[in-house]
């Protein structure tokens, strides 16, 4: 007994003291290994050290950062990290969307739509033609790569007229659009690749800044990674650095404000201009502005002229009634509406007319001009509230009652109709009296001139009614003219 205890305290004597971890629980004790690091040689000094070493299970799940700096400071071995390049994110699976590449390094490309399988990872997103499954991911079957480092992401809809379109431009320069039906998948889609952008944006400051609508790329901050050794002088002769790089601090990448200040600049000026413009009245009281024949109403014309026919239309029938009225087909006849247009201009500008000149020499012209002066005024020579009066006192039957009808609603008409209606149908009834040379009879000039000097405020009644009305208005005038203006007493 005394042999056995003696030998077994000197076995205890030799072995190493064993060190006695602190009190754990019996999970953390099998998660803590003791490492020991003996040097071989002589010179070396023997030590021991203690690292606490989590297994896989227990490390946390963390994105791992692709910087160089990072991994050559953490010896991190994620298992069959090798296996498979690009990691997709989790919780947003492939799916088929809308894609089109619009421009590339700046330089547009025509819109073609394709849809193709959309796969985000951390920091690109990858298009195919067909859909993969993250297993069979080879890199040769990949059609585009979007490197989502310092790209910008936002909603459009001047782009395309499809509905959910959001674009993607690069660092590069490189534009793309996509799209699906559906808004709550887009929605999904803008916000994963939207984080992607920030993601990568915050974790790899130096990638270079493109300015806007060029492929020039901005000098890097000397205080960006890579930069460290500018010296100050470099700092003061360039003022680029020390502008608004700061971007790189925020979560996410901002178009600069240069063009909205513009547009709101191009605003305020077209507001203030607005505001201050001279009124119209003010400006034809200066001269700057003048009121034209053409489309100026009967009342004010005859104001502005000091008369109560429009010197245009006393004019237009001189000429007719001097050369015009032996013509076949006067008024019935179009002439050249290039010239007309012409001529119109020349009397909205006011300017000296000379209907003998040379350019002016077809009367159909001249006809044609003075029935487009009565077409566009605001209101008729047979003024608005006097339609319905004339279409009723043509339907009495009674020759006599509906002469006197016919007068008395004349006469009740403002003296510049009257007056212009008076020349006007007396220069009718002169055109009529060279029926057999010029084969215009009361019929062919009633279907002329009813819809041309008589038409309803609202057209609410039949179209064709009221233009039988009208021819027949314009006719029953033109056979009564001398008993109604009293031609023979001139």
């Amino acid at each position: 007994m005394a042999g056995t205890r003696i030998t077994n305290i000197q076995s205890a004597a030799k072995k190493p003291p064993m060190i006695q971890p602190p009190q754990r629980s019996s999970a953390a004790l099998e998660a803590v290994q003791i490492r020991k690091k003996n040097s071989h040689s002589s010179g070396d000094r023997l030590s021991q050290s203690k690292s606490m070493v989590l297994q896989e299970s227990d490390l946390p799940q963390k994105p791992i950062s692709r910087h160089r700096r990072n991994q050559s400071q953490h010896n991190v071995v994620v298992p069959g990290s090798g296996a498979s390049v690009f990691q997709p994110l989790v919780g947003l699976k492939g799916e088929h969307l809308n894609v089109t590449k619009i421009s590339e390094s700046g330089k547009k490309q025509r819109k073609n739509w394709t849809v193709m399988w959309s796969v985000l990872t951390t920091d690109q997103l990858l298009f195919y033609k067909e859909r993969q499954h993250e297993s069979s991911q080879k890199t040769g079957s990949k059609t585009d790569v979007v490197h989502l480092c310092g790209a910008v992401i936002e909603w459009t809809t001047e782009k395309s007229s499809r509905k959910n379109v959001f674009q993607i431009t690069t660092n590069a320069g490189s534009e793309y659009l996509l799209q699906t039906d559906s808004y709550s998948t887009a929605a999904k889609w803008y916000d994963a690749i939207r984080k992607s952008v920030d993601s990568s944006t915050n974790s790899d400051g130096g990638f270079s800044l493109r300015r806007s609508n060029s492929t020039d790329y901005l000098p890097r901050h000397s205080s960006l990674p890579g930069h460290a050794s500018a010296s100050p002088s470099s700092k003061q002769c360039n003022p680029v650095h020390r502008r608004s790089i700061n971007m790189f601090g925020s979560s996410k990448l901002k178009h600069s404000t240069s063009d909205s200040a513009d547009k709101n600049g191009v605003k305020n000026r077209l507001k203030k201009f607005i505001i201050r413009r001279p009124s119209m009245k003010t400006l034809q009281e200066k001269g700057l502005i003048k009121d034209r024949v053409f489309g100026c109403h009967l009342l004010t014309l005859c104001e502005r002229e000091g008369n109560t026919v429009p010197r245009f239309v006393q004019i237009c029938v001189d000429a007719v009634d001097k050369r015009g009225l032996e013509v076949d087909g006067i008024y019935r006849v179009s002439g050249n509406l290039a010239t007309i247009q012409k001529l119109r201009f020349v009397v909205d500008q006011e300017e000296e007319l000379d209907l003998d000149q040379d350019q002016w020499e077809d009367i159909h012209v001249v006809t044609g001009a003075l029935k487009m002066f009565f077409r566009e005024l605001p209101e008729p020579l047979f003024p608005f509230r006097f339609f319905q009066l004339f279409v009723d006192a043509v339907k009495i039957k009674e020759s006599k009652r509906k002469v006197q009808a016919v007068k008395k609603l004349i006469e009740e008409m403002p003296k510049p109709n009257k007056d212009t209606m008076k020349l006007l149908f007396s220069h009718l009834h002169r055109v009529l009296a060279f029926s057999r040379k010029n084969l215009m009879s009361t019929q062919g000039i009633g279907i002329v001139f009813g819809p041309t000097l008589m038409w309803p405020e609202l057209d609410a009644g039949n179209m064709a009614v009221n233009m039988v009305y009208q021819n027949q208005i314009v006719e029953f005038i033109l056979i009564e003219s001398r008993e109604i203006f009293n031609l023979d007493t001139k």
